[in-house]
This record gives C-alpha cells, sequence and structure tokens, in this order.
C-alpha cells in the first residue's frame, strides 16, 4: 500500500517554466503520469476565466496551467511543514495531497459556470465520476494504490477522514484560492490579485487537524484578502465579463428550448446533443472543449432561429449587451420593461436580465463557515497566538473586518442596445428617460 512517499521517484525531475511561480517541480512519477493523461491534458482547451478574455484580453489562461499551480503551491505547504519538522501534519498525506490539488479541477467543462447554470452539470460531481468511473486517471491512480481513487475523490469531496488534508485544496485560504489570485492578476494585467505568497507559506501551520496561521502573519493574510475583495469587484464582477456571461448562458438556454421542442438543428455534434438533452455520460462529457462549443456557435449563428442566431453573432462578435444601472425595480416597474420590449418585437426571456453579483457564489470573507450556492462550507482564518490559542482573523484585524460581509453589488440591467434605439420613438417616456434614449 502507498504511504504518502512515492513508490516511484522520477530518474531526473520534471520542471515546468511557469510565469506566475517561475518553475513548477514534479519529482513523483504518479503525478507526472497524471498529468500526461487525456483527462488532464484536455485541460489546455478550457480557459480558466471563462467569457473574461472579451474584457481582459490577456485572460487566455487555461485551467491546464492553473492546476499545476496549485500542485506547486500545495507541494511548497507540505515542504515548509515537513523541513520545519511540525507535528500536526500527517506526512503520509502527503501524496494525496497532491494529487487532489492537481486534480481538483479535472470536470470543468468548458464556460464551465455558464454550462452548470443552465445544464445542472456541477464541476464536482463530475470531478469525482472522472476519478471514480473507467478513465485514464483512474487508472493511473488504481495502478499506483487500487484505494487512491476513492481517498482522492474523498479529498475533493471534502469527506475525506484527514480535514487538513481538504483544507489544503479547500478553505477561505487554500492553494486553489492563492493560484487563481495571483494567475488571474498577471493574466488580465491588474495589479489587485498580487499578495506575498512566500510569506504567507512561511506563517501557515498545522494545528489540530487544521491550517492556521502565525499571529505574526495576520498582515500578510490582511494583504491577501484585500487582493481577493479587488479580484472580485474589479475583475470577477466586471459588468463587460457579466454581460458576456449572460449571452452565453442565453444560448445555452436558447438551444436547450429549441432541442425540447424538436427544432431541427443544421449542425450538432453529439456530446453538445447529450448535454442539452440530459443523456450525457463521461465519455461525451470529456469529448466538451470551449473549441467544439465555439464551433457550434459560428454553426448556430446561420441557424433559422433568429433568437439563437443573433445571441451566437453576438458572442462570436462581441457585441455585448449595454447596461445601465439601477436600483432594484419593483415588479410593476419590472412587467412594464418586459412589455414595452415585447411591443417592438424583442424576447424579454433573452433581450432582458436583471444581474446583481452579489448573488454570485464568490464571497470575499466572512467570519463563520461560508456557505455557498451549492452549499459547500469554507472554514475561517484562524490566528495562532502561544501555543494553543485560536482566534478568527476578523476578531483581530480591523482591515478584515471592514470587509467582512460587504454587500457592495448594484443592480444592472442587461439589454440589446440597437433594436432599442431604433425604436425608441414607440417606447413611452418613463421608459426611454431608464435607459437614457431620450
Amino acid at each position: 500500500m502507498a504511504d504518502g512517499q512515492s513508490k516511484e521517484r522520477l530518474p531526473e525531475e520534471k520542471v515546468f517554466k511557469d510565469p506566475v511561480h517561475k518553475y513548477i517541480y514534479v519529482q513523483d512519477q504518479l503525478i507526472w503520469d497524471l498529468i500526461n493523461t487525456r483527462e488532464f491534458q484536455r485541460l489546455r482547451r478550457i480557459r480558466q476565466l471563462g467569457t473574461s478574455y472579451l474584457t481582459f484580453h490577456g485572460a487566455e489562461h487555461s485551467r491546464f496551467s492553473h492546476s499545476l499551480g496549485v500542485y506547486e503551491i500545495t507541494r511548497k505547504i507540505i515542504s515548509q511543514f515537513e523541513r520545519s519538522g511540525y507535528a500536526g501534519w500527517p506526512k503520509e498525506e502527503k501524496l494525496v495531497a497532491l494529487c487532489a490539488s492537481l486534480l481538483h479541477d479535472i470536470g470543468h467543462g468548458p464556460f464551465s459556470h455558464s454550462i452548470e447554470d443552465v445544464f445542472d452539470a456541477h464541476h464536482e460531481s463530475w470531478t469525482c465520476r472522472i476519478l471514480l468511473e473507467d478513465t485514464e486517471i483512474n487508472q493511473v491512480l488504481r495502478q499506483f494504490d487500487p484505494s487512491y481513487p476513492e481517498r482522492v475523490a474523498a479529498v475533493i469531496c471534502k469527506t475525506y477522514h484527514e480535514p487538513i488534508v481538504v483544507s489544503l485544496v479547500s478553505s477561505q485560504m487554500d492553494a486553489d484560492r492563492m493560484d487563481y489570485l495571483l494567475r488571474d492578476a498577471y493574466f488580465t494585467g491588474v495589479n489587485y490579485g498580487t499578495f506575498d505568497l512566500e510569506r504567507i507559506l512561511r506563517v501557515l501551520r498545522p494545528h489540530q487537524g487544521r491550517i492556521v496561521v502565525k499571529e505574526s502573519g495576520m498582515h500578510a493574510v490582511e494583504d491577501y484578502l484585500m487582493s481577493r475583495y479587488q479580484m472580485y469587484w474589479q475583475v470577477y464582477f466586471h459588468p463587460v465579463t457579466r454581460s458576456s456571461e449572460i449571452i452565453l448562458r442565453q444560448i445555452f438556454r436558447r438551444a436547450k428550448e429549441l432541442h425540447g421542442g424538436g427544432y431541427t438543428f443544421k449542425w450538432m455534434m453529439s456530446p453538445l446533443e447529450k448535454l442539452i438533452s440530459g443523456t450525457i455520460d463521461i465519455r461525451d462529457y470529456l469529448a466538451l472543449d470551449e473549441a467544439l462549443v465555439q464551433t457550434a456557435f459560428s454553426a448556430w449563428a446561420n441557424e433559422a432561429d433568429a433568437v439563437l442566431s443573433d445571441l451566437c453573432h453576438r458572442f462570436l462578435d462581441r457585441r455585448l449587451y449595454k447596461y445601465i444601472t439601477m436600483d432594484q425595480p419593483d415588479e410593476k416597474l419590472w412587467q412594464e420593461i418586459r412589455n414595452q420590449f415585447s411591443a417592438i418585437g424583442l424576447h424579454p426571456e433573452y433581450h432582458l436580465e436583471i444581474d446583481f453579483p452579489y448573488d454570485m457564489p464568490y464571497h470575499v470573507y466572512r467570519p463563520g463557515s461560508t456557505k455557498r450556492a451549492d452549499k459547500e462550507e469554507k472554514p475561517p482564518i484562524l490566528l495562532l497566538s502561544g501555543e494553543d490559542h485560536l482566534s478568527e482573523i476578523s476578531r483581530r484585524s480591523d482591515i478584515v473586518r471592514s470587509i467582512t460581509g460587504i454587500h457592495q453589488g448594484k443592480y444592472h440591467l442587461y439589454y440589446p442596445e440597437e433594436p432599442l434605439l431604433e425604436s425608441a420613438h414607440r417606447l413611452p417616456a418613463n421608459i426611454r428617460e431608464l435607459f437614457a434614449l431620450m
């Protein structure tokens, strides 16, 4: 059985040159074999930031590079624990933690969150299926140790018997978040997401089955949380990105509605049809990547259905919806807007959407158990002073307390500008005023 030390080390260390971490080091044959599976290589064809490349043109980085980065941060954390001889780290769990870090995003599909919203295809569930079903990844893990597919899946599903291993991959200051903040900041060209990673790695401690922060590292954690705060509101919640995400979801929704109504598409590939119909299996899911989806959009731009065709043209040509910022509309106003859109030939279900970013499953920081929309729980960040005294960071830090639970989101109403301008003369004065068409 595996004992956390690789049964087989690589004869020569493999090194990936990385713009964020400079170098990523692979020393274990198991990790190298996992990287070379078809399921992991597929992540090269899925962008880390979905549609953000339409807002920040440099955001073309992949989930492949992010997954390697999460692995590398986890490797550094464990190496720091082992060099320092901390008693709280179970050394036999090292390789399981490294595998889980590397594979934590293996279940993401193209434009993952939009597909999840429309088709109820959660990437966490697909990740566990890829680990446990008939895949190359499953074979590699099982050949190493028959228990490894289940052990790695348990870490990712947060049911593993060693919570400290789970917290490396999924907590409010885990390797996943630390890599994507630094990586997303680098590729979007902003400075908001930068923080002192090396300092944070030095102040992390294994303690009573969890990872905590040495009290002297509080200011480094404050910097990290402020970076998260800025990245969410300046990058992840950027209104132009939200517009592209809305159009993407509308494309999938329209395709699903048409398929359910018996519409015959001029072009359709089996993996997409099975996704739309809800009959997709793991083989077809793994055939989905962003190249295939965008090929479908290019074909659907020429479909007879005017709504689907327009939406695909908008996404491909970056003719995104405009938006206005407003207070939450009351039901009477909202219904009037919908009625007026219908009167000028627009489809309210596809040409009108209210968006409130705070409702997204992202939180900057919350002192209790942070619950996402999918009920995922992330324990708070704890500071360790003395031998055993733990305190939640917002109780010690004015900076963290100031951003805890901030309700900053604004309502944005998205719509296609061109047809509204063309029909402005047919709209009542209050609607023209609302959309600045006077």
